[in-house]
C-alpha cells in the first residue's frame, strides 16, 4: 500500500509517446495545438499592439492562420470520426514541443515575440512532418504534409508580412521605439544613478579616508553611503513616475537601474579601502574615480549623445571639485 501510494504520482504524470498516438489523436493533438498557438499570437498582438503596430498586424493574421488551420483539422476530423473531439493536448505526449506562456516572454519586445514565433513555426513544422509520416489515411497524410509546408513556406504569412514591414521601413521605426524604451527604462536612470552614487560619495569617503587615516573605517563609511544611496535613489526613480504617461517604462525597472547603479558607483572607490596600508588603497580609490568619470562620459556620449568633450567637462569637472572637497575637509 505504501509503495504504491509513493509510485502513484509518478505513473499519474506519466505520458503518452508519439509513436501509441492513433490518427484521431493525432488530429486531436494538432487541432488543440492550433487553438493554443492562435491564442499565443493573439496575445502578443495585443500585447504589442500600442508601441509596435505593424508587427502587431503580423502577429493578428498569424493568430488567424492558426484558426484556419484548427477549421480544416476540424472538417477532416468531423469527416473521419464524427464531432467528438478526444481531449488531448502537448503535454500529455512525451517528448512533444511546448509553448512558453506570454507572462514568460515579457517584456514583449518586438525582436523576444518574432524569434518565439519562429521557434514556434519550427516545431510547429516538426510536429507536422511526424505526424504525417505516421497517419494511413491519405485525405489525413495529405492535409498534415500540407500544414508542414505552411508552417515552412516564403508564402506564409509570417513570412510574407515580416518581409512587407521591413519594405515599408516600419520594422526599422519599431526598432527605433524600442531602443528608445530602453534608453528610457534602463540606460537613462541607470546613468543617473551612476552619476549620483560615483560623484555624491566621493566628499564623505575620502573625508573619512583623511580624517581618520583608517582603511576599515573609511570601507565601512563608503559602503554605508553607497547602499544608502542606492536605496534612496532607487525609491526616487521608482515613486517619481509611473511610466504610463510619459513611456519611460516599468516603475520598478527604473528604480532597480538607479539603485543598483548608485549603489556600484559608490562601492567603487570603497572597497579598495578593503587593502590595509591607507597609501595603497588611496591611490586605487582616486584611479578607480578616474575610471568611473570617464566611463560616465562614455556613456552619456554613447547612449544619450551628448557631444563627448562637454559630458568629459561636466562630470570630471564636478567630480574632481567634490573630491578636492573631501580631501580638504579630512585634513582639516
Amino acid at each position: 500500500m505504501l509503495l504504491s501510494r509513493f509510485a502513484r504520482p509518478f505513473f499519474n504524470n506519466a505520458k503518452r509517446a508519439f509513436d501509441s498516438l492513433s490518427e484521431q489523436e493525432i488530429l486531436a493533438l494538432a487541432i488543440s495545438s492550433e487553438e493554443e498557438d492562435a491564442r499565443i499570437y493573439q496575445t502578443y498582438a495585443d500585447g504589442l499592439r500600442d508601441e509596435f503596430p505593424a508587427s502587431a498586424g503580423v502577429f493578428d493574421e498569424m493568430a488567424a492562420e492558426e484558426h484556419e488551420h484548427r477549421r480544416l483539422l476540424l472538417e477532416l476530423h468531423q469527416k473521419r470520426f464524427g464531432d467528438t473531439v478526444p481531449l488531448i493536448r502537448r503535454e500529455h505526449v512525451r517528448g512533444f514541443y511546448e509553448r512558453k506562456p506570454d507572462w514568460l516572454v515579457r517584456p514583449l519586445g518586438v525582436e523576444n515575440v518574432r524569434k518565439q514565433a519562429v521557434a514556434m513555426e519550427d516545431q510547429a513544422r516538426r510536429f507536422y512532418l511526424q505526424a504525417a509520416q505516421s497517419a494511413r489515411d491519405v485525405s489525413t497524410r495529405k492535409l498534415l504534409g500540407d500544414l508542414a509546408e505552411a508552417e515552412t513556406s516564403h508564402m506564409s504569412l509570417a513570412g510574407k508580412l515580416t518581409d512587407a514591414i521591413i519594405d515599408s521601413g516600419a520594422v526599422d521605426e519599431e526598432a527605433e521605439t524600442e531602443k528608445r524604451k530602453f534608453l528610457l527604462t534602463y540606460i537613462q536612470p541607470g546613468l543617473a544613478g551612476l552619476m549620483d552614487g560615483s560623484v555624491s560619495t566621493l566628499a564623505p569617503v575620502f573625508a573619512a579616508a583623511f580624517a581618520t587615516k583608517d582603511t576599515w573605517e573609511t570601507f565601512l563609511i563608503g559602503l554605508a553611503a553607497s547602499i544608502g544611496a542606492g536605496i534612496s535613489m532607487g525609491f526616487t526613480e521608482a515613486l517619481s513616475d509611473d511610466g504610463k504617461l510619459t513611456g519611460r517604462g516599468s516603475p520598478l525597472k527604473r528604480g532597480l537601474a538607479s539603485g543598483v547603479m548608485t549603489t556600484i558607483g559608490g562601492l567603487g572607490h570603497a572597497l579598495p579601502y578593503l587593502i590595509s596600508d591607507f597609501w595603497t588603497a588611496t591611490w586605487i580609490a582616486g584611479i578607480v574615480v578616474v575610471i568611473e568619470l570617464w566611463a560616465i562620459a562614455w556613456i552619456q556620449n554613447r547612449y544619450m549623445e551628448t557631444p563627448f568633450f562637454r559630458a568629459a567637462l561636466q562630470v570630471v569637472l564636478g567630480g574632481a571639485l567634490v573630491l578636492a572637497a573631501g580631501i580638504l575637509i579630512g585634513n582639516g
